[in-house]
């Protein structure tokens, strides 16, 4: 079983940058393929971003692409996504997810289908 719980959403001006948290607790987390996701109002839920199990490989979307940054530090059992150069339509609440299959190519790690642990979410409100 594994838990998450994300931090660092908030209010930010086009333009400016925040840093999301996700903690997960559990043992799983060493084992498991980690993305962010994000639903803003009358949308579905989105990709956004993932990392393998070893970090060696980040995955994006082609909206945040050069923009965001998605990283993982095993020891901490956190993700993180440091988020610049923010935009009005990346307004939206932000949430973690597990994957335990550990598995990570660029289809997989889109479908939400294949996350088996969710937080939360954050909410992201970027003002113009």
């Amino acid at each position: 079983q594994v838990q998450l719980v994300e931090s660092g959403g908030g209010l930010v001006q086009a333009g400016g940058s925040l840093k999301l948290s996700c903690a997960a607790s559990g043992r799983t987390f060493s084992t498991a393929t980690m993305g962010w996701f994000r639903q803003a109002p009358g949308k579905e839920r989105e990709f956004v971003a993932a990392i393998s199990v070893s970090g060696g490989s980040t995955y994006y979307a082609d909206s945040v692409k050069g923009r965001f940054t998605i990283s993982r530090d095993n020891a901490k059992t956190t993700v993180y996504l440091q988020m610049n150069s923010l935009k009005p339509d990346d307004t939206a609440v932000y949430y973690c997810a597990a994957s335990r299959s550990g598995v990570s190519n660029t289809y997989y790690v889109r479908g939400p289908h294949n996350y088996n642990y969710w937080g939360q979410g954050t909410q992201v409100t970027v003002s113009s």
